[in-house]
């Protein structure tokens, strides 16, 4: 690795230059996805003398792991400096406050009273990590086009406001097998390449032995992972659910029965998903070519040179049955107990990427005699995902790409692209019979939770917050008669379901290796997480989704959660993914028509709105 020397310099009157020529790592191409690990094998050590005038390079030594916050002690409880190759000053003329601000992480040395402040600090580089003592008391800051920023070690109230920023929770008050629903985001890009959408659609009777005026509800739940961009995320939110319902409505109405096939309910959902993937890849092609245009072009092509995995739920109230669609590695699992009265995970969906032999296996049957189309784990050695909306880089032909190229925007093909496409939209499409009576739950999640929690973990978390928040609701009743908000309403159902247990939820663990293609959460690992430590997990939030979420970034290792949240992009990236969370509740509550937002689990700064 290029190492480059960084030195720390005495604050005169006005001016401190505090770090700069840190070293410049090979970047990832945009054309494939951000490797999911990045280990940082070294760090060098540097600090600035206080009673001698004269500055001092101290030796490197080694660094076990990227994120071993404990063999960092100072660092990272004192403050978080940024440094990408460039400087960073301080001006007392024009920094306000900057002795408040230091003094949280201002230590002195010295025996005298005149000894310069110093503080130890950790520096984000390229493709590693420096620590080393910064003499000054005024804070690491820039002036950047949109204000002047300081990076610093968030307060434990500062890290839980982060986390809850974008969080919601609505009640589902229709009687039609689903009580309530939680989600949350947490970007590490900048902005935040997920997305997500909701959307419940009442459905009125179609077989002439029901009741007249008797209707049914279509609910939908999708995540969307995007990668080199947001744009192709942002496509899915606007036009995915819409796609779907359309070929879903068509197939109900032809239908010569109640409820039609499952197989042709499965093809409309993979037909809506191939239709939108080839407005994004296709027509947008057609239609640039027939404006001639760079600043039509410019707009079209964004969706179509970026690309997002999808994970979409279809869940039909009338038959309880639910389906999950998956184009990408985004992943669901159900939650349910058994006859054992222990909770259980079954993955609803498979990871679909180049590591996966299942999906490698069909790519190298429909690309005969090819022998990079999966290379390294990836589709011709650069995507990650072997389905995804997008990426049409990966689907046009070199001819079509070429002329792109030249006359409007584009990338190069791969030198391996010989037959595209190689990457499809088509999702695989799995049924479950769900059981409201026996309060099953459903977590959709894009990959960057699964890099940091099992299935089992995350049923178990789930399952540990109802009991928590039945046991609540049981304490609540007994000392108060006024409980009527929808929240107290969904806890009581949970009450009747599963009852007040003040022991630890028991999770059934696989006996067997799961086919789902899991991956390993290889965050763990990075971050030097013992994942059998006893005491790892913490209960502080009411929203669920949330507190997956606080547990997958270190649970009750406060330093750990505090300083994953401290890291600002595009740094963040090369510790944990951008997170989207969904828990869905089934289960037969009250039925008063209505979708209402549970206020003590939805962020202040969130506008949401229920999608009915």
């Amino acid at each position: 690795m290029h190492r480059a020397a960084l030195k720390a310099f005495r604050t005169t009157s006005s001016y401190l230059s505090a770090v700069r020529n840190l070293p410049r790592a090979s970047r990832t191409s945009r054309t494939s996805r951000t490797s999911r690990t990045s280990l940082i094998s070294r760090r060098a050590l540097f600090s600035a003398a206080s009673q001698n005038a004269h500055h001092q390079t101290t030796a490197n030594e080694p660094l076990r792991s990227s994120m071993y916050f404990r063999r960092l002690p100072v660092a990272l409880v004192s403050s978080v400096v940024v440094g990408y190759g460039a400087w960073y000053s301080f001006n007392s003329t024009r920094v306000s406050g900057a002795q408040s601000v230091a003094r949280s992480f201002t230590m002195t040395q010295g025996p005298t009273r005149d000894a310069p402040a110093t503080r130890t600090v950790l520096v984000v580089g390229a493709d590693e990590l420096r620590q080393g003592t910064i003499v000054g008391e005024m804070p690491i800051s820039k002036q950047t086009a949109d204000g002047r920023r300081i990076v610093e070690m968030l307060t434990p109230d500062q890290a839980t406001e982060k986390l809850r920023n974008l969080e919601q929770s609505f009640s589902v008050n229709r009687g039609q097998g689903v009580t309530r629903y939680d989600l949350v985001q947490l970007p590490s890009n900048d902005p935040i390449e997920d997305d997500h959408a909701e959307k419940i659609v009442q459905v009125p009777s179609r077989s002439s032995g029901l009741v007249e005026g008797t209707s049914s509800d279509w609910m939908f739940w999708g995540v969307f992972d995007g990668h080199s961009g947001w744009t192709t995320s942002a496509t899915l939110r606007e036009s995915l659910i819409s796609y779907v319902a359309r070929e879903l409505n068509e197939t109900y109405k032809s239908a010569e029965t109640n409820l039609p096939p499952n197989e042709a309910i499965d093809l409309a959902i993979k037909t809506g998903f191939n239709r939108l993937d080839d407005e994004i890849v296709h027509k947008s092609v057609e239609k640039v070519f027939k404006a001639s245009s760079k600043a039509v072009a410019a707009e079209l092509l964004q969706p179509a040179l970026s690309g997002s995995c999808a994970l979409l739920s279809f869940y039909d109230s009338r038959s309880n049955l639910l389906r999950v669609a998956c184009t990408g590695d985004s992943r669901a699992v159900l939650g349910r107990r058994s006859d054992s009265g222990k909770w259980t995970a079954t993955a609803l969906s498979e990871d679909q990427t180049g590591g996966n032999p299942n999906e490698a296996a069909r790519m190298r049957k429909e690309h005969p005699g090819e022998e990079h189309v999966v290379r390294n784990g990836r589709v011709l050695g650069g995507l990650e995902p072997t389905r995804a909306f997008g990426d049409a880089v990966y689907k046009w032909s070199r001819d079509v790409a070429g002329k792109l190229r030249s006359s409007f925007f584009g990338r190069s093909p791969s030198p391996f692209l010989k037959t595209p496409p190689y990457v499809t939209a088509e999702p695989v499409v799995t049924t479950t019979k769900i059981h409201p009576e026996k309060g099953d739950f459903l977590v959709l999640a894009t990959d960057g939770l699964w890099e940091m929690l099992t299935n089992e973990e995350v049923v178990g978390l789930v399952g540990q917050w109802i009991e928590s928040r039945a046991t609540s609701s049981s304490s609540s009743s007994s000392s108060s008669s006024s409980s009527s908000s929808s929240s107290s309403l969904f806890e009581a159902t949970w009450s009747r379901v599963f009852g007040s247990r003040n022991k630890p939820l028991p999770v059934e663990h696989s006996k067997t290796d799961s086919l789902d293609g899991q991956k390993t959460p290889i965050r763990v690992q990075q971050w030097g997480i013992n994942p059998d430590a006893k005491d790892r997990f913490t209960l502080k939030d009411n929203n669920v989704a949330t507190h997956l979420v606080r547990n997958a970034l270190g649970g009750n290792i406060d330093e750990e959660v505090r300083a994953l949240l401290t890291l600002p992009a595009p740094f963040s990236r090369r510790y944990r993914d951008d997170l989207t969370v969904q828990v869905i509740f089934f289960g037969n509550g009250p039925k008063t028509g209505e979708v209402t937002i549970n206020l003590d689990a939805t962020a202040d700064t969130a506008e949401p709105r229920p999608k009915l």
